[in-house]
């Protein structure tokens, strides 16, 4: 399953844009994108949609779903996550009149295979690899969606397994958005990506900001001479210092994450088989000897090597292009920016038709 390279480079446009400055990211998207998120603004003044975010884990849904938002109308588009909707779901059935609210909505409009008496037993005995029938999701996506103005939606972690998909094509009709045109927002993100972006991740004790080691340090690193390790230091001034660190587990990368994968790269074959609903196909890597044709080389994502100068005391920092093997061709990963650049567009080009 490849999907085609998309081609962010525009020719006349030469400007070198530093992507880490907010107002340099704002002229990069208009550069870029300005026609498209013009048109996308005037749409969404009176319309909305929704799109089913699926890739696998750790593949940027968030991420560029919520830079989408912010570029193009953050007040009319939200990010809505089920996984972070039934976390908080089990912290609310432990406050007992937060849980009696849940159980009066379930009364009301929960229709599925499983009696109410059975869904309260399933609470109460719930691990956090227990999946939540489809129905009872369905019931609380609903009841979530409910509490906010309506926007456009970017649902994330909907369909979750191969039973869920067919429930996603009439899930506009299931949540009260009949008029809303719907969309799969498709990403394919090569596992070595994944799992460089897992090993290297480092997260702030404090303040939570993740970033990583290999691919997007802090301004300042440190280096541990017992250890002989390199080590992030947090830019939030407020956390004083505090050295980033690795979660548990982040070592093996996605060793334990096959089987989810290997369901993930299912979901992604059947979506892309499905009639009646359009498609965006997003990529972030492309083989190395088509990046000069396609993209411009500050959209490409940069490998960081840390190199420890005794005499001076300090640290030395190396960039470069991060290169790596798929399918056997040397590839470059892209930043978010130019991948939310193809989803403006392919959006636009969706939505803008009708409009």
């Amino acid at each position: 399953m490849e999907f085609p390279i998309f081609k962010t480079k525009i020719k006349g446009v030469t400007r070198r844009f530093n992507l880490t400055d907010p107002a340099e990211q704002r002229e990069y998207f208009r550069q870029k994108a300005g026609k498209e998120i013009e048109g996308l603004r005037r749409y969404l003044k009176d319309n909305t949609f929704v799109a089913y975010l699926l890739g696998k884990k750790n593949s940027g849904k968030g991420t560029y779903a919520k830079m989408f938002a912010e570029v193009v109308s953050p007040e009319r588009i939200e990010h809505f996550s089920v996984g972070d909707m039934v976390r908080a779901l089990d912290k609310q059935w432990a406050d007992p009149e937060k849980r009696k609210d849940l159980l009066e909505f379930l009364k009301k409009n929960y229709r599925g295979r499983f009696s109410l008496e059975e869904i309260v037993s399933l609470f109460e005995k719930r691990s956090t690899k227990t999946l939540l029938p489809t129905e009872l999701i369905l019931t609380l996506i609903k009841r979530e969606i409910g509490k906010k103005k309506k926007k456009a939606l970017f649902i994330d972690g909907f369909p979750r397994d191969m039973d869920q998909m067919n429930f996603s094509l009439f899930f506009r009709d299931l949540i009260d958005y009949r008029a809303d045109p719907d969309v799969f927002v498709l990403i394919d993100v090569p596992e070595i990506v994944i799992d460089q972006r897992i090993k290297w991740r480092r997260v702030c004790p404090i303040c939570q900001t993740s970033r990583n080691l290999k691919l997007l340090p802090t301004s300042r690193v440190g280096f541990d001479k017992e250890k002989k390790e390199f080590y992030l230091i947090c830019d939030n001034p407020k956390c004083k210092g505090a050295k980033l660190v690795s979660k548990e587990g982040d070592e093996l990368g996605i060793k334990p994450l096959k089987e989810r994968f290997e369901k993930d790269d299912k979901l992604l074959k059947m979506a892309l088989s499905l009639h009646g609903i359009p498609k965006v196909l997003l990529r972030n890597t492309l083989p190395l000897q088509k990046a000069k044709e396609f993209v411009d080389d500050y959209e490409i994502t940069p490998e960081y090597v840390f190199h420890w100068k005794e005499k001076e005391n300090k640290v030395e920092i190396e960039e470069k292009p991060w290169t790596f093997l798929v399918d056997g061709k040397l590839s470059v990963s892209l930043l978010p920016q130019p991948v939310v650049v193809s989803l403006i567009k392919q959006m636009a080009g969706i939505f803008l038709k009708k409009f």
